[in-house]
């Protein structure tokens, strides 16, 4: 059975207090409210980024469509224009003159359903461009909770890492001067059973993780010498035994 002096054991349970709140300190950290917050805003910021590249995508091609309807218009009006020169200008037969005549209005007609087209499309280009500002105030305000949550949660790492600097020094002096072979076999359980190595024992009774310990265990560890390293034998724990007033 290992062996270590009984002063050292039971300051291993203040090594475990101090490693116990640096352990629940990483987890603070981890888990503050600000990093899942800035973590949702974050993915609606993406899918804010999504939604703008499809408006600009849409933009550009009514854009287009603008441009072509303008075009269009614009060739039917220089035709009609060219027509109504040739009709004022009385140089034409009157076979050609009722020509021009029933093509200026054909051209009207033709006109006027263009000039339909330009505004529709103009009116949606207006539409998806009063979408694409909407989207970019939604992102910016976005952004601007998400700068306030970093430097909350800055903040409050900072603090954290302040109060783990602080718990760290402790534990540096607590283990100092411990018997080497007693810390690496703390160090050894802990591994195993995640963070938890030390329990003191004081009569039947495990802190601050109660477990159950048979008569047939409890004896031996009664029987054991001052200097034992007594461990549970289902568990693996260290037991540091303490006095019912300690």
């Amino acid at each position: 059975m290992t062996t270590a002096p009984a002063a050292d054991q039971r300051r291993l349970l203040d090594v475990q207090a101090l490693d116990t709140r640096l352990a629940q300190l990483a987890h603070q950290r981890r888990a503050l409210p600000a990093i899942a917050a800035i973590a949702e805003l974050e993915g609606r910021l993406e899918d804010l980024g999504r939604v703008e590249v499809d408006v600009r995508t849409r933009i550009s091609d009514l854009r287009l469509e603008v441009a072509k309807a303008e075009t269009d218009v614009e060739q039917v009006r220089s035709r009609a224009q060219r027509d109504q020169a040739r009709l004022d200008s009385g140089a034409v037969s009157a076979k050609d003159a009722q020509a021009l005549t029933s093509e200026l209005e054909s051209l009207a007609r033709r006109q006027s359903d263009l000039e339909d087209v330009e505004i529709e499309v103009m009116e949606r280009l207006e539409g998806a461009e009063g979408e694409l500002a909407a989207v970019g105030e939604q992102s910016e305000a976005l952004r601007a909770d998400v700068a306030r949550l970093e430097a909350d949660r800055d903040a409050a790492f900072a603090d954290i890492d302040a109060q783990a600097a602080q718990v760290t020094s402790q534990r540096d002096v607590a283990s100092d001067g411990i018997d080497a072979g007693l810390l690496a076999l703390y160090e050894k359980v802990r591994a195993q059973t995640g963070g938890l190595a030390a329990l003191a024992l004081r009569g039947q009774r495990t802190e601050p993780l109660a477990i159950d310990l048979s008569l047939t265990e409890l004896a031996e560890i009664k029987a054991a010498a001052p200097d034992a390293v007594v461990r549970s034998e289902e568990y693996g724990y260290l037991l540091v035994r303490l006095a019912p007033g300690d």
